[in-house]
């Protein structure tokens, strides 16, 4: 189906409102590829007619399926590995450290706010089994939310294919941590039951979430235009504890969101702690 200037304006305006993916007309091709069956399944004519029926009548089904088709990003096990190394030789053990001094010390709250298909969530959860071997006897506890339904769905099943366990997980991490099931992968319970999954849009409020003393939130913003990836930022730190850190993508250089945002340099990687009093000379 032929794609033209009218429809990818609607259809821009449509997936920025859903969901604040900035789009343009240089994304036509995604727009064909990745909207195009979705478009034939309904029995539209054009993409505009979806984008109509979706604003006229607000049908949460295709609405859904426009989210997935659009967000739906590629992610696997440790991606990246140097924040989860900064995570298990910095950031985690100085937390720790913190909290003995706490009300609660045995209690961690990490988010994983656009965890896709949950490996990464699941790679936290390993790097602290790996880190407290007594993880059990801790009240840890890890959210972990996409705006996809399609995607927290597979997350919270926490079933995966030799594909998606061969990118990443060691073979080791795959003996102590997974269990075969037929021609997949099953996360072990211990590991599933330290998170929570959650269908979350990025741009609604914060408040019912709770505070946090680690967010990770990367490879997301990158999609944001500036206006609303600043907003992002500056609203995630208050739901980040006064010595959280913030781990975000490694194309996300938060120097220019605000003087708060200070990057600390660890194992290859970078974080934030924003919210760290400043020292008075």
């Amino acid at each position: 189906m032929q794609i033209d200037e009218k429809d990818v304006d609607a259809v821009c305006g449509l997936v920025l409102d859903l969901c604040g993916v900035y789009l343009d007309s240089s994304k036509s091709y995604l727009i064909e590829s990745r909207l195009g069956e979705i478009v034939k399944r309904h029995g539209c004519n054009s993409y505009r007619e979806v984008v109509d029926r979706v604003r006229r009548t607000s049908d949460l089904r295709l609405k859904s399926e426009i989210i997935d088709a659009i967000t739906t990003n590629e992610t696997l096990f440790f991606r990246d590995n140097s924040p989860f190394e900064a995570f298990k030789h910095k950031a985690f053990p100085e937390l720790l450290d913190k909290k003995q001094s706490s009300p609660f010390p045995k209690r961690v709250r990490i988010w994983s706010a656009a965890t896709s298909t949950g490996q990464e969530a699941y790679s936290l959860a390993m790097s602290i089994c790996e880190l407290l071997p007594d993880a059990d006897t801790w009240d840890i506890q890890i959210l972990a939310t996409d705006i996809s339904d399609a995607a927290i769905a597979k997350a919270s099943r926490g079933k995966y294919t030799g594909h998606d366990i061969k990118r990443g997980v060691s073979q080791e991490y795959l003996n102590r941590y997974f269990k075969r099931i037929g021609n997949d992968w099953a996360v072990d319970d211990r590991i599933r039951s330290m998170i929570s999954f959650k269908t979350f849009n990025l741009h609604d409020s914060f408040a019912s979430l709770g505070q946090f003393d680690m967010i990770f939130c990367r490879n997301v913003a990158i999609y944001f235009t500036p206006e609303a990836r600043k907003s992002l930022f500056q609203r995630l730190i208050q739901n980040l504890s006064t010595h959280g850190y913030l781990f975000v993508g490694s194309a996300e250089m938060l120097t220019n969101v605000g003087p708060e945002f200070k990057p600390q340099n660890h194992c290859g990687s970078v974080f934030y702690q924003p919210n760290v009093p400043k020292l008075v000379s």
